[in-house]
């Protein structure tokens, strides 16, 4: 026994040896994974650092002055920015410590900067001269919508006269030739469109994806499944309660043009794709705006002030009227990751800019403006495109409260007659948005499964049965085309519903930190608000994905919960 003991002491002995050294062997492997990743992600950090900074001020300059050769510095940036990121020997080491489960368990962070990397490298490794052609096209197109002007006869429109005149005029035939004229840049653009379609299909099949629309969700971590059956529910969820505000607004806009509900177009609807709540509910707040002749940026900077965000430098270096050339739309871009945040505005008093101004200073303060200088440089941005659209989202839903509007300072002669328009705008602007954006992610979703259909005839179904509208008789034309956002922001809009979600769910979130019901919260004064985004939406920045943030933002994973009660 005493031998047989000893031989089992020996061999315990042996095997612990054993252990040891694999231990130490494990050990230094991933000590020698961790320094690895470090190396990849600080090398990717110089090279690129500088020049998506010079990109960035290079799409600014360009989206300023619509310039041939503004674009053409744009375009040449951004080639060299893909050309250092379609680097096959790097994006083979991050899919292999991406895929290293030691690795991602030991060091949460560094992982999660690889698995950024990862989407960035794999998106980049799509054939040089392919990706130059995609951006050389997409350039083309985008300077195509900065530049066109709908014309009507010798006159010729900006953007903002065109919805004055759609907000305004009565004369039907008017209107139509407005909105045919504005129609009129998707026959400009629609070869070139097509032509980006093949091409961004050829670079998602180069990849291993079944087309363009499969590869965007994946590279944003999603997946088409999930998405449709997201918005699945929000059709089952609004499609009633659309129709019965539908046929309210049909009914009051007929009796203003004097024809039968049956006999209305989409031309009678104010805006060029009926994506927003006509104004029909005996109410303008325009009104308000024009009379008091509102500044808003004066406005906008009080706002965010109010609640300990203020966005006074990013008001200074932004671009916030209209001038020739310059884009008609707005946007906010973060160019450096280091504070430098600017906003293009094309500002007239009214509800749309100040609207579209507290959405685009949303962006702003969720951005490298407040995202602290602690949370590494590739996770210093939002933790994904629909959480800072939704923040987005959630500041603007203020301009349709009166309390809003009296606490910055603008009289409201008759608060309770606004509220009760606005109640009833709110609740039909969440539910005419929701249906536009059935429309784009299921026409994109088929457009890149089948680029060689009729995409006119497509259009028009989905916008028949997801928003009520008629396609005019004989009317043979490519109105997808003219959505910018399929151009520039490709299999992107379904994040902006995703986004309303995002917003009822923050918003339903801190009106019960504020002891508030959400249909009264409004947030002006209240610093403890600026203090929140900060703590559980600016912090994390990209440490976190979507739903994770919603979840450590919320108590809860993304749903449609907040989203139907402020629907009711």
């Amino acid at each position: 026994m005493a031998a047989i003991k000893s031989g089992f002491i020996r061999k315990g002995i042996f095997v612990s040896i054993i252990s040891l050294s694999a231990s130490l062997l494990w050990g230094q492997n991933l000590t020698h994974q961790i320094e690895w990743a470090r190396s990849i992600v600080a090398d990717h950090e110089r090279e690129v650092r500088g020049l998506q900074r010079e990109a960035g001020l290079a799409w600014w300059d360009a989206s300023l002055s619509g310039k041939d050769e503004d674009f053409a510095k744009k375009v040449r940036l951004q080639n060299q920015l893909d050309a250092r990121l379609h680097n096959a020997a790097r994006y083979t080491e991050i899919q292999a410590l991406r895929n290293d489960s030691e690795f991602r368990r030991q060091d949460p962070l560094l992982a999660r900067q690889i698995e950024v990397l990862y989407y960035a490298y794999q998106a980049a490794q799509i054939d040089a001269d392919l990706n130059k052609q995609m951006n050389a096209k997409s350039n083309a197109i985008e300077q195509m919508f900065n530049v066109y002007r709908a014309k009507v006869g010798d006159k010729t429109y900006t953007s903002n006269e065109i919805s004055d005149l759609l907000k305004n005029s009565l004369n039907s035939e008017e209107r139509k030739l407005a909105w045919e004229a504005s129609k009129g840049v998707g026959a400009v653009v629609e070869k070139d469109l097509l032509d980006l379609v093949h091409l961004r299909n050829q670079a998602a099949h180069s990849l291993g994806y079944p087309n363009f629309h499969a590869m965007q969700l994946a590279l944003n971590e999603q997946n088409s499944g999930q998405v449709l059956q997201l918005f699945d529910e929000l059709d089952d969820l609004t499609r009633d309660q659309f129709t019965e505000v539908k046929a309210e607004i049909d009914a009051k806009l007929a009796q203003r043009f004097h024809i039968s509900p049956n006999a209305l177009m989409p031309w009678h609807y104010q805006d060029l794709f009926f994506q927003e709540a006509p104004a029909v509910y005996d109410y303008n707040p325009d009104t308000i705006y024009e009379k008091e002749n509102v500044d808003l940026a004066d406005m906008t900077g009080r706002f965010y002030k109010s609640i300990g965000l203020p966005v006074d430098d990013i008001l200074k270096n932004s671009s916030l009227y209209e001038q020739p050339g310059k884009s008609p739309h707005a946007f906010c871009t973060d160019i450096d990751r280091e504070g430098d945040v600017r906003v293009l505005m094309n500002y007239k008093p009214n509800q749309y800019w100040m609207n579209t101004s507290l959405h685009e200073f949303g962006h702003a303060v969720y951005s490298s403006k407040y995202i602290p200088r602690t949370v590494p440089y590739l996770l210093r941005s939002e933790a994904h495109i629909l959480t800072t659209e939704g923040l987005a989202m959630m500041f603007q839903r203020l301009v349709h409260k009166s309390s809003w509007l009296q606490k910055m300072g603008v009289p409201v002669a008759d608060p309770k007659r606004m509220d009760k328009a606005e109640k009833k705008m709110m609740r039909a602007e969440l539910l005419i948005f929701s249906r536009w954006t059935q429309v784009i992610f299921r026409f994109e979703k088929s457009m890149y499964e089948n680029p060689d259909q009729d995409l006119n005839a497509l259009w028009w179904q989905l916008v028949e049965k997801y928003q009520g509208m008629k396609q005019p008789a004989g009317r043979n034309a490519p109105d997808y085309a003219t959505k910018i956002h399929v151009v520039v922001a490709p299999c992107y809009y379904h994040n902006y519903e995703m986004g309303e979600l995002f917003a009822s769910q923050v918003h339903h979130t801190i009106a019960k930190m504020l002891h508030q019901s959400p249909a009264k919260a409004d947030y002006a004064n209240q610093p403890q608000v600026g203090q929140f985004l900060r703590d559980k939406i600016f912090a994390p920045g990209a440490t976190l994905n979507w739903n994770e943030l919603t979840k450590f933002a919320t108590g809860k994973y993304l749903s449609t919960k907040d989203f139907a009660a402020d629907l009711r």
